[in-house]
């Protein structure tokens, strides 16, 4: 049985990677949002966990995101569970390279309602970030693909409902602010080696504030005693415009094509070595995307293996 799932697996990657990318500004893999939840009735789960996790994304140019995770959960009166996510990401690509903490991930999570059959959570969270987005290279504004950190505070609140089969949820994410951003083509065309067409392929978004981002993740599950392999759809719909700074007209506009859809199709698998200790590995390729994508988080493949330790 464990080699027809390993051969589905890699018949779903294959598949995959010829489709299109990934876009996520971190709130997709946060409580009761994230993916490949545990559901178990027979076994007793823990619920305190930490873990740390690899994960590398290619971009849409030539950006290849690294990011190395420390995710630490808490139960609270067993109902309750406290997760923080602390990352450190490194970039590189044409223009530069950039390493250093990314944003903080932080939320709690409730189990509103769970019997035999179903599981309800919600979950209220927020991202903090560790600079405000403008990290230069040579004294020059750096594109947000580059940047470690998005810049702005964002509030996130969400919830799942899970079963043994199926995973089924929903998230809002809402900037707070608008990043200190100032990428601009002109300054990069005097000292890079690269041609201005391909600079102008990054998105300008000067003093960017994002708009409001909802996901839904929609995972069929496959659970066995020790494994648990799935496969899911992830679109992110981003409802209202980007917002930038013109400094030409000293003004803000909303960015048209900004909106829309972006779809990613992901799968991935567990494997429970014991009661204590798990791995995760998950693998994700764009469908569609937006037309306009000025926060640099478009991404065309992922992957992400972690590992759990329950306590």
């Amino acid at each position: 049985m464990l080699k027809k799932i390993v051969f589905l697996l890699l018949s779903c990657i294959t598949y995959l990677s010829f489709s299109q990318g990934c876009s996520d500004a971190g709130f997709c893999s946060m409580g009761a949002m994230q993916p490949d939840q545990i559901f178990s009735k027979k076994k007793e789960i823990k619920l305190r966990s930490i873990g740390l996790s690899q994960y590398v994304g290619t971009t849409m140019l030539s950006p290849v995101i690294s990011v190395t995770t420390l995710d630490a959960s808490l139960s609270i009166k067993h109902k309750n569970i406290f997760q923080v996510k602390v990352p450190f990401q490194a970039i590189y690509g044409s223009l530069a390279n950039n390493a250093g903490i990314g944003d903080i991930s932080l939320s709690m999570s409730r189990a509103l309602f769970s019997n035999k059959k179903i599981t309800f959570n919600v979950s209220l969270g927020a991202k903090i970030p560790t600079n405000d987005g403008n990290t230069k290279e040579n004294n020059v504004p750096l594109h947000s693909y580059y940047q470690t950190s998005l810049g702005t505070y964002d509030l996130i609140f969400g919830g799942s409902l899970i079963s043994k089969k199926w995973l089924v949820a929903v998230g809002y994410q809402q900037a707070m602010n608008s990043n200190k951003n100032y990428f601009q083509w002109s300054d990069w065309f005097p000292i890079s080696d690269k041609s201005d067409a391909y600079i102008r392929e990054y998105s300008v978004g000067r003093n960017l504030k994002r708009g409001t981002d909802i996901m839904l993740r929609v995972e069929r599950n496959f659970r066995y005693s020790n494994f648990n392999f799935f496969a899911a759809a992830l679109p992110i719909f981003r409802v209202t415009k980007d917002e930038v700074f013109i400094p030409a007209s000293n003004e803000r506009v909303k960015l048209d094509g900004s909106t829309g859809m972006a779809l990613t199709g992901l799968v991935g698998g567990t494997y429970q070595f014991n009661v204590n200790s798990s791995v995760k590995v998950i693998f994700g390729r764009k469908i569609t995307q937006r037309r306009v994508n000025s926060d640099g988080l478009t991404r065309m493949f992922v992957t992400s293996l972690s590992y759990y330790f329950h306590f």
